[in-house]
């Protein structure tokens, strides 16, 4: 394979070297049946561990580099990334997506048959601390705004794929009709300066709180204390921390995009708006934040289904039943039975 020139694939390569190497160990223990890996960081060790050990290797696909890229491969770094990623999805006995818009990116960038994904979600721990009331709910949240602020927040990594900059674009419309919103910005990343400067340009910055990292114990007690979590991404693979907003009872806002839109449902758990669109996202956060009781009856809807649909139980029997199949065919087919792997 190609590398690039700031030896990131060398640096992946040479790792699974060590992973391969372990699991090597692991395997001459006995009582494996397949491999299973996550994305192309790791791909190389599990082709190997496949035609080493004749097991069948599944591949479970997270995001992919063209994607990430709006479609486009540009560079010596994504060109090698894209083609591991292709490499993989051949080598894999079945892939895993985690949602359909990825299994459509697998079907449509690298040619993987529709009948060789299954699409198994990802999932969450529903929280187990207790839920901030009274005094320390108010001691909170006025750390980030005055009792009469509605806060609207967004956690995440702060790169230009997640569409920070769509909301801070929608910020002069939604002070136009909320005037004492206070943006919450919590997360780090390459973008956050354009960010801040793309705040000043549009005379919003004295809304908005950029707080950069933040432990999950206060991005969780956030959750909690705001009005909207609003997640406006360009790509997104899944869109697991719009699960975790729901998992808080907290309203949720979403591009229609990527895994977001299969999660969240527009006016039944959550609104969505259209993609890079300033105008719609404004229109969903004020919508959300004029009809208080409209918002909690949905984010009460999506509490109910990131408890009955993404628990890790579910999620679990699903790959489970994935392994079973994967085994089976591997066991019953020629490739199967021509067990010729080496120690």
């Amino acid at each position: 394979m190609s590398t690039d020139g700031n030896g990131f694939v060398t640096f992946a390569q040479t790792t699974n070297q060590f992973l391969a190497q372990r699991a090597h160990e692991l395997i001459q223990q006995g009582g494996f049946d397949l491999v299973h890996v996550h994305d192309w960081l790791v791909g190389y060790a599990g082709i190997d561990l496949k035609h080493r050990y004749h097991l069948p290797l599944i591949a479970t696909i997270h995001a992919t580099e063209r994607g990430r890229g709006g479609g486009n491969i540009q560079g010596e770094m994504q060109e090698a990334i894209n083609g591991t990623e292709r490499w993989l999805t051949e080598e894999a006995w079945r892939i895993i997506t985690v949602s359909r818009f990825m299994a459509g990116q697998a079907h449509d960038y690298f040619g993987t048959p529709w009948d060789k994904i299954s699409v198994i979600n990802n999932g969450i721990h529903l929280p187990s601390a207790p839920k901030m009331v009274g005094d320390e709910r108010q001691a909170f949240r006025r750390r980030f705004a005055h009792d009469d602020q509605p806060i609207v927040f967004y956690v995440g990594r702060v790169v230009y794929e997640k569409g920070i900059q769509v909301l801070i674009d929608a910020a002069p419309m939604i002070l136009s009709v909320q005037p004492k919103t206070r943006f919450v910005i919590a997360g780090t990343g390459g973008h956050l300066s354009q960010l801040q400067h793309r705040a000043w340009e549009r005379e919003v910055y004295g809304a908005f709180v950029f707080t950069g990292f933040i432990p999950d114990t206060d991005r969780d007690h956030l959750f909690q204390v705001a009005d909207v979590a609003v997640f406006p991404s360009l790509y997104e693979p899944f869109g697991i921390v719009a699960l975790e907003a729901m998992a808080y009872h907290c309203p949720v806002v979403v591009s229609a995009t990527g895994g977001l839109q299969e999660v969240v449902r527009l006016h039944e758990n959550g609104l969505t708006a259209y993609p890079d669109s300033p105008e719609s996202l404004a229109w969903a956060v004020t919508e959300t934040l004029a009809r208080p009781d409209w918002a909690q009856s949905r984010a009460d809807t999506a509490f109910a289904e990131v408890q009955a649909v993404y628990n890790w139980e579910r999620i679990a029997a699903q790959t489970t039943e994935v392994y079973e199949r994967v085994v089976y065919e591997a066991h019953t087919s020629a490739w199967g039975r021509a067990d010729t792997h080496t120690a």
